[in-house]
């Protein structure tokens, strides 16, 4: 059964749906694991994610699925402002929730991201230094890379426009004016932020009816300081990743380059699978499968309890 529920993260309200676990499977001593689940880039907790948490409660884990702040139903502004750092902070003040939830296991928390969130988990684990595990699918680790693949599907111009309607949002900000908007995604040729080719349908065919297609132009910036890589030999806990191998959005290298460099060790997980190919069907069964599978084996109660 789903939940509503929410909380605070830096004084302001991030909504969230709470699953709790449907057996008994994976309970030890100090009760129940919880997975804690973020959105992409700028999408929504109804993007997608509830099949993912829907097959780890039944599989014995509680699941919070969460919006970051200015997005979906949680509370703040600005509004649709896609930026890691505020984003990571929210991981965090989910995670502190989840540690205090009834019955849940505080050192038994899992992290849990896709697409942007994929890559927001690694330095969140890295930095909280107690999350059990991770898991990662279709990640976009290295922002650098990623802006290079824009230039490259986009052209030079995309990136100079993009730049510039960034530009004007930053000025816009500092004279106390509302944000300017771009669209997170639209066709080849067209001014957002992803405009790869498939990614307009992709998008559609898994947001749900909180997801707004705007975001700050501001954001643009931000991509390519966005390198959770970086963080990945920081890791404390063990990673599962799933490479979506045919990913055109979210270069699929920097995913492999992180489970290189995981300090906890890494499995990893390749997919013939595009971007957002993992959402259903088939690719969706064969992630969905093996990332409950890494779970049962790394949070089965004899492992937690020695």
């Amino acid at each position: 059964m789903v939940t509503e529920t929410g909380f605070d993260s830096h004084g302001t309200r991030c909504a969230a749906w709470y699953l709790r676990a449907g057996s008994d499977a994976l309970t030890g001593p100090r009760g129940r694991p919880c997975v804690v689940m973020g959105h992409g880039f700028g999408a929504t907790r109804d993007a997608g994610l509830l099949p993912f948490a829907e097959r780890f409660a039944e599989a014995g884990a509680d699941v919070l699925v969460f919006d970051y702040r200015g997005y979906g139903t949680s509370d703040g502004t600005p509004r649709q402002n896609v930026w890691h750092a505020r984003h990571r902070e929210d991981y965090h003040a989910a995670i502190a929730h989840a540690r205090g939830l009834d019955g849940v296991d505080a050192d038994r928390i899992v992290l849990w991201g896709s697409s942007y969130s994929g890559g927001h988990v690694v330095p969140v684990a890295a930095k909280d230094g107690q999350v059990a595990a991770v898991i990662s699918q279709g990640a976009a680790m290295d922002g650098l890379a990623a802006l290079l693949e824009i230039g490259r599907y986009a052209g030079i111009g995309q990136l100079l426009k993009l730049t510039g309607h960034a530009l004007r949002d930053i000025a816009g900000a500092l004279l106390g004016r509302e944000p300017h908007l771009i669209p997170v995604v639209g066709p080849p040729g067209s001014l957002a932020a992803i405009t790869a080719e498939g990614a307009e349908t992709g998008y559609r065919s898994i947001m749900g009816p909180t997801f707004r297609n705007e975001m700050c132009a501001r954001g643009a910036l931000l991509i390519p300081l966005n390198r959770p890589v970086t963080a990945a030999s920081r890791l404390r806990a063990p990673i599962f990743l799933v490479v979506a191998a045919d990913d055109n959005i979210a270069p699929p290298a920097a995913v492999r380059a992180v489970a290189a460099k995981a300090g906890a060790g890494s499995e990893i997980l390749e997919l013939p699978s595009g971007h957002f190919d993992i959402y259903s069907g088939e690719m969706f069964e064969r992630s969905a499968a093996a990332q409950v599978a890494f779970l049962q084996r790394t949070l089965r109660v004899g492992a937690a309890a020695g």
